[in-house]
């Protein structure tokens, strides 16, 4: 009979760990029975606990994304500048200021349009339908209208539609990678379990948002919505805080500073011409005014989001699709690597490793599903047709098998269980093909008793075939050998120490037996049409099995992972292995990759007493963590940061979407990941490769690189501009400069010359080099004395050519406009010797590596000589036409700057600085 009444709380209904309980006790606490509920009862459960949906994801708007360009301190200072000159009448100056600030907003809003993808990823892993039982009858429902009590049935196949305390199950196993690291299906049996165990060890529990793998079950709903496993995971995500880039944190203080000391200036070169000279007040602001644009780097903003913009297209090209351009500057920063295991530095794919028989030790090569490798005994391929031990084995593990493997598209695609597929594609390896035409009958694979059986016709008459957990099957077998006829009696501790050496080696140990069956098994059981009913588990308990040896299973890692890691260990970067899976498996992937040494995993019983304090020794001293749950990854990243850690993070799971929303830098995998885990992630694997992450950091650090020499180069027309505008208030002669003319140098320098540089090749050593630090200025100290000394220089020079013209009567214009040529080829020259940082520009590589920076430079010259002899430029700008003079001495004075870069570069590869 349906019960109908509804709870009196919410307590009654979220219930502590409902997997602890047996069946009836959570049907008790949910106010339900078996029957289900009727459909009045469900609306109003409906009705108080709401909808089995997680709530839509803020997404940021197309405004708030642009409204954020302007967030810094530098355009603040221009805006302000705008402000002034539009007061004061000056309509060119206020419209060339405020179309340089909008260029740079509009290219920073389009580029991070590309790159950022909004996903509503945890909602799409939810089930859409639902077999709920209602009104004593089973139908089928939107799984958004589950409530908390309702009874459902689950199949092969099936999402589950939310927490689902199992009451009864056949054969019942669900894929739960995504939620818990698990690399296998998980067994499932109504039985209770301890309280504490954790999400992956609770079988009598199935889990929203995962997918059952094989057999079917029923169960009551005991959580919907956010009261899920997956909801916790959403409200995880919606607590945990992005933290800054180092970029954006440089950047920022640097901009903070900037401007404040730029601001400072101004207003003395204000009070000081005030003071010292007959000047009006509109011509010592427009002084201010010009002063403030020469020496803030507008363009400085626009050449940084450029470079990343470029950084996030070779990306994708190398496979790494970045959703925040910022993020391709953090891989360059990052200190520790934490990765999950499953499908990251393993290919989530069984494979059969080792064999053992009672006549010898086998070792299997070749990885995944592809039936390519060899058999080795003794390391030297063997032939099956030698071994008939070999040959049993692998006629088990073909006929006791629901899986097939086959080729789609070039690949070798699993159907069935990933357990039996290994075993499949062993058994492919060593020549022997499937049986299914020859099977009589089968017991199927029940978590009961842990084994499959079959009984087929061969060659040798009829026979049962048994595949299963190793205690089982050694249980119910006299004898152990090579053949049927065996008589050798079994030797049972031999077994039992090679199964915990295998199990030591973190692989996942099956056994096979096999016996002669009785014709009268046939004779006596009539159903030809039930297969499944004409061999029984009691059979099968009858024993009497010839043990022929058992199978050593692992999800291998990715052998270009294994490179990859060295690589990453080459450059400084730590990489530590965060998994759901059990420690022994995270123990033997993590010393065949090199991650491990020789120290054990930390499991996640160990991280949930430990005390913050003791979690950041913990995260110092180990690099294997296994069992553990969302919080515990979370909490790892976390205490890594606070030792100043740049942490990037990756998975592809929804239980490694917390932590790698807290990374530093979040790596998801784009293949096999969640949509939950890509949008938690900065930058998503397209190949799904932990290799792409090693070269994805070489760039990063090649994009910083850049980067600093960007602003190297870039700062000096600032700084010269701007004291060329200090020096003429202060010495009270003309202004060699307008206000407009600097925002045009500054603006066409940054978006061609500057770029320029974005192209510029890794240095040799790239992933050679320990990280930078964390706090480290985007400056180093030989950076800040070559912008001092080039600033002077370059501003010294066109104040000269400005003064020579001036005294020679050369009209005004044409004395600035020869001196903005000064400044424009001495950054033509300037840029020439800023391509290398420590090595001569004397070389071939300066015309042969970087063609983008000879296309620039040609650009540039294009554009200068529009400012110099185009009639509305010379009417917007204030130019002047030149003849070849106004040409020849900005380029005796362009040759001078690289001469003297040159030569201090000399100088400090002699003192090896």
């Amino acid at each position: 009979m349906t019960q109908t009444p509804s709870p009196t709380s919410d307590e009654a209904v979220a219930f502590p760990n409902p997997h602890a309980g047996d069946p009836e006790a959570a049907l008790q606490a949910l106010d339900t029975s078996d029957q289900g509920l009727s459909s009045d009862e469900a609306a109003r459960r409906l009705d108080r606990h709401g909808p089995n949906a997680l709530p839509a994801g803020k997404q940021e708007s197309a405004l708030t994304r642009l409204l954020r360009q302007f967030r810094d301190p530098m355009i603040y200072v221009l805006l302000g500048a705008a402000v002034f000159t539009a007061v004061l009448g000056e309509v060119v100056d206020t419209i060339v200021i405020l179309a340089v600030v909008i260029v740079n907003a509009v290219i920073g809003y389009v580029q991070e349009g590309k790159a950022a993808n909004a996903l509503e990823g945890i909602r799409s892993m939810l089930s859409l339908n639902a077999q709920v039982k209602r009104d004593d009858g089973w139908t089928t429902v939107p799984a958004e209208d589950l409530v908390p009590g309702d009874i459902v049935r689950l199949n092969a196949g099936d999402k589950v539609p939310a927490d689902v305390r199992l009451l009864d199950e056949t054969n019942l196993t669900a894929e739960e990678a995504a939620l818990t690291g698990e690399s296998v299906p998980v067994e499932k049996d109504p039985a209770a379990v301890e309280a504490d165990a954790g999400i992956g060890d609770r079988s009598s529990m199935a889990f929203s948002g995962t997918t059952v793998a094989s057999g079917s079950g029923k169960g009551v709903v005991v959580g919907t919505g956010l009261q899920t496993e997956i909801g916790h995971i959403t409200r995880m995500l919606g607590e945990v805080e992005s933290l800054e880039t180092p970029l954006t944190r440089q950047m920022t203080s640097f901009s903070k500073k900037l401007s404040l000391v730029v601001v400072v200036a101004a207003i003395l070169m204000f009070g000081i011409g005030w003071l010292l000279y007959e000047y009006s007040l509109g011509e010592l602001t427009l002084s201010a005014i010009g002063f403030a644009v020469a020496a803030i780097p507008e363009g400085l903003p626009a050449v940084l989001t450029i470079t990343l913009a470029l950084g996030v297209q070779k990306m994708a090209q190398h496979n790494s699709i970045t959703r925040r351009m910022n993020s391709v500057e953090t891989l360059g920063s990052v200190t520790v690597i934490c990765s999950d295991k499953t499908g990251t530095l393993t290919r989530n794919e069984m494979t059969v490793r080792a064999v053992v028989t009672p006549a010898g030790d086998y070792e299997v090569t070749g990885t995944g599903y592809a039936p390519e490798g060899e058999i080795l005994l003794a390391g030297r391929p063997t032939a099956i047709d030698e071994h008939t031990d070999l040959r049993m084995l692998a006629e088990v593990a073909a006929r006791t098998n629901e899986s097939t493997v086959a080729q789609q598209d070039g690949e070798w695609v699993l159907s069935g269980e990933p357990t039996d597929g290994g075993l499949r594609t062993f058994a492919l390896k060593a020549g022997i093909e499937g049986h299914d035409e020859s099977r009589v009958a089968v017991v199927p694979f029940d978590s009961k008793y842990k084994y499959m059986a079959t009984l087929d016709r061969t060659a040798d008459g009829l026979v049962l075939h048994l595949k299963g957990a190793p205690d089982r099957l050694l249980d119910r077998c006299a004898y152990q050998g090579a053949d049927l006829d065996s008589s050798e009696a079994l030797d049972r501790e031999r077994w039992e120490r090679t199964i915990d050496e295998l199990s030591g080696r973190g692989l996942r140990v099956l056994a096979a037996a096999a016996r002669r069956a009785d014709q009268t098994i046939l004779d006596e059981r009539t159903d030809d049409d039930e297969r499944e009913s004409l061999i029984t588990p009691e059979d099968v308990d009858a024993g009497g099995f010839v043990f022929l040896g058992l199978y050593g299973i692992i999800d291998p890692p990715r052998a270009e992972a294994i490179d990859a890691i060295r690589e990453c260990h080459d450059a400084g970067i730590r990489v530590i292995m965060i998994t759901g899976d059990h420690a022994g498996t995270a123990t033997a992937i993590g010393r065949e990759m090199n991650i491990a040494g020789d120290g054990a995993a930390v499991v996640g019983a160990e991280l949930e007493e430990a005390s913050d304090d003791d979690m950041r020794r913990i995260a110092a001293e180990h690099t294997i963590f296994a069992r553990t749950s969302p919080e515990h990854k979370l909490r790892l990243v976390t205490a890594l940061q606070e030792e100043g850690q740049v942490v990037a993070m990756t998975g592809d799971g929804v239980n490694d979407a917390p932590a790698l929303k807290r990374a530093d830098i979040g790596v998801a995998m784009g293949i096999k990941g969640t949509e939950a885990t890509k949008e938690a992630a900065d930058v998503v694997l397209a190949d799904d490769n932990f290799a792409t992450i090693a070269r994805a950091v070489g760039m990063g650090r090649t994009i910083y690189d850049n980067l600093r020499k960007a602003i190297v180069y870039i700062l000096p027309t600032n700084g010269a501009q701007g004291l060329v505008i200090l020096v003429s208030v202060l010495l009270g002669f003309t202004l060699p400069l307008t206000p407009v003319q600097v925002l045009w140098v500054n603006t066409i320098t940054a978006v061609t010359l500057a770029l320029a540089l974005a192209f510029e090749p890794a240095e040799p050593d790239i992933m050679q080099r320990p990280p930078r630090s964390p706090g480290e200025s985007i400056l180093p100290l030989a950076g800040v004395i070559r912008i001092i000394y080039v600033s002077l220089l370059l501003g010294a020079v066109t104040i000269g050519v400005f003064l020579v013209g001036q005294g020679a009567g050369v009209p005004t214009e044409i004395s600035r406009t020869t001196a903005v040529n000064t400044l424009v080829v001495g950054q033509i020259f300037y840029l020439l010797a800023s391509r290398f940082t420590r090595t001569s520009s004397f070389r071939k590589e300066l015309f042969t590596t970087n063609p983008i920076s000879w296309i620039c430079i040609a650009v540039m010259l294009v554009l200068q000589l529009g400012f110099v002899y185009l009639p509305f430029m010379q009417v917007a700008f204030a130019s002047g036409s030149v003849n070849l003079a106004g040409w020849l001495v900005p380029i005796a004075a362009g040759v001078l700057v690289f001469l003297v870069v040159e030569i201090d570069k000399a100088l400090r590869r002699r003192q090896g600085r």
